[in-house]
């Protein structure tokens, strides 16, 4: 640690934890100059569970159009989803 680096505070839980290091920089709590970096390949994005209405039809020709691909039917909305958002890009 080098003499001007500050002593990192103690957090009693991880929520105050993640709090405080929204709001201050860690360049004076934190010796970068030992980091390593790491590659995380297998590493999964996080998923959010999300609730959607849609009209019975569109869900069942939604249904229909993953059976022929032989992919789960939220698989394929989350294909077509992100086909889209390329596209916009």
């Amino acid at each position: 640690m080098s003499k001007h680096q500050k002593k990192r505070p103690e957090f009693k839980d991880e929520a105050s934890e993640r709090e405080f290091w929204e709001s201050h920089d860690s360049s004076d709590l934190v010796d970068w100059s030992n980091s390593v970096q790491l590659r995380l390949p297998n590493l999964k994005p996080s998923t959010k569970a999300i609730s959607i209405r849609l009209p019975e039809s569109m869900l069942e020709r939604i249904k229909i159009e993953a059976n022929k691909r032989d992919v789960p039917y939220q698989s394929l909305i989350k294909i077509w989803l992100s086909e889209h958002l390329s596209k916009a890009a």
